[in-house]
């Protein structure tokens, strides 16, 4: 038997965020990151619309880019003081994020972040509060799915929360608030959404429910991805519903070693943290090249250039052919080919050789890795990060 789980209800379209004057509560706390949604006016829409419900609102602002442990804390913590029935999320992943997890510790404040490292091990929420995600980047996702991405500074991990307990109640896609992404944000997330897309459907954890989600949202994705970049605010619209469409995808199907991958050398780092579409987009020629050596993901690979009409005769050329296309995608939305290059060298070779065996281990054991096509063994997985990190083209 297999699952198949999404939010009750998803509002999507220009000026949606009206939706919320029509829930039903008393209290909403509004967990949000930086000031772009105050200064753009949004978070000023999603107060007087909750008033307009006749709620009492709080915020919980500031939630910084990979969010840690200890805001999650401090949110639920603020959450237990002032007992929202609804809690309502906007902007990036980090903030949706977070508020995913605070909301675990607001209704059972004895848990530890330890007990729901494991996927699929939290308890069952809803017994103080729903959820309401609205998105304001078009690549996590996290307004349909059932993860979380929160990072122990301490121990420089990032660590892939699951359990289809957190999956929203309600998502609202307006992509009103998607027309104020930079330039870079807009490809890193851009690419974040597509690795989403590709590894949903690769995983072996695919479905006949999940797959026509993933081959859309890389249709849209291709079609609209580097036009959104430049600029065009028909297809930022268009790369907002597609990224959720991925988020449907794999929140059912399950991701693969990119996202392994990229969760582990996210934080690893001392002199910064490479960000994780960046990362995504980096890392995914590579791991498809690795994961082709299996046959049947290497056909469903195939499947996909084929549906985005790519040429090859063969298997192997349609693979080389979806690849080159995700490299030349990089260029042009000016994303280095490797880690090398990421930020003029922000990650020494020194360093990154130094910290290699654990990260290659924290990779594997990441709660991403059991869903993807080909499982690497600790030594693969070395060589597989070596290859990141170079650009040299895995053989293995």
């Amino acid at each position: 038997m297999a699952r198949f789980t999404l939010p009750r209800d998803l509002y999507h379209g220009k000026g949606s965020i009206n939706e919320l004057k029509n829930l039903t509560g008393k209290k909403a706390i509004v967990v949000v990151g930086g000031g772009s949604m105050k200064r753009f006016g949004f978070l000023d829409q999603v107060v007087d619309n909750l008033k307009e419900a006749g709620m009492e609102v709080k915020l919980f602002e500031n939630v910084e880019p990979d969010p840690s442990v200890e805001t999650v804390m401090k949110g639920a913590e603020v959450m237990r003081e002032f007992e929202p029935d609804w809690i309502v999320a906007i902007g990036g992943g980090s903030p949706i994020d977070a508020a995913k997890a605070m909301w675990v510790f607001y209704e059972y404040p004895e848990t530890t972040f330890e007990a729901i490292i494991q996927p699929f091990s939290f308890p069952t929420l809803r017994q103080k509060a729903k959820f309401c995600a609205i998105p304001s980047t078009s690549g996590t996702a996290t307004e349909v799915t059932a993860f979380s991405v929160i990072t122990d500074y301490a121990k420089g991990i990032k660590y892939p929360l699951a359990d289809f307990n957190i999956t929203p109640d309600i998502a609202i896609v307006d992509p009103n608030l998607a027309e104020t992404m930079p330039a870079q944000l807009t490809a890193h997330t851009g690419m974040d959404a597509l690795t989403h897309a590709i590894e949903a459907y690769v995983s072996t954890c695919h479905s006949c429910f999940t797959d026509p989600l993933a081959l859309k949202a890389i249709e849209m994705i291709f079609d609209d991805l580097q036009a959104s970049y430049e600029g065009d605010m028909e297809a930022r619209e268009q790369m907002h519903y597609a990224q959720c469409l991925a988020g449907m995808a794999f929140s059912n199907a399950l991701l693969g070693i990119v996202h392994s991958m990229a969760h582990k050398t996210g934080a690893a780092y001392k002199n910064g943290h490479i960000v994780h579409g960046c990362a995504n987009a980096m890392y995914l020629p590579q791991v498809i090249r690795f994961n082709a050596k299996d046959e049947v993901a290497a056909k469903r690979y195939a499947d996909i250039a084929k549906f985005i009409d790519l040429e090859g005769d063969t298997t192997e050329g349609l693979v080389k052919a979806l690849c080159d296309k995700i490299e030349a995608y990089n260029v042009a939305l000016n994303i280095p080919k490797c880690i090398k290059d990421y930020e003029n060298g922000m990650v020494p070779e020194d360093e990154f050789l130094e910290k290699l065996p654990e990260v290659a281990a924290l990779a594997i054991s990441d709660a991403c890795t059991g869903s993807n096509p080909r499982i690497p063994d600790q030594k693969q997985m070395e060589e597989l990060l070596k290859c990141c990190y170079y650009g040299t083209e895995v053989d293995f």
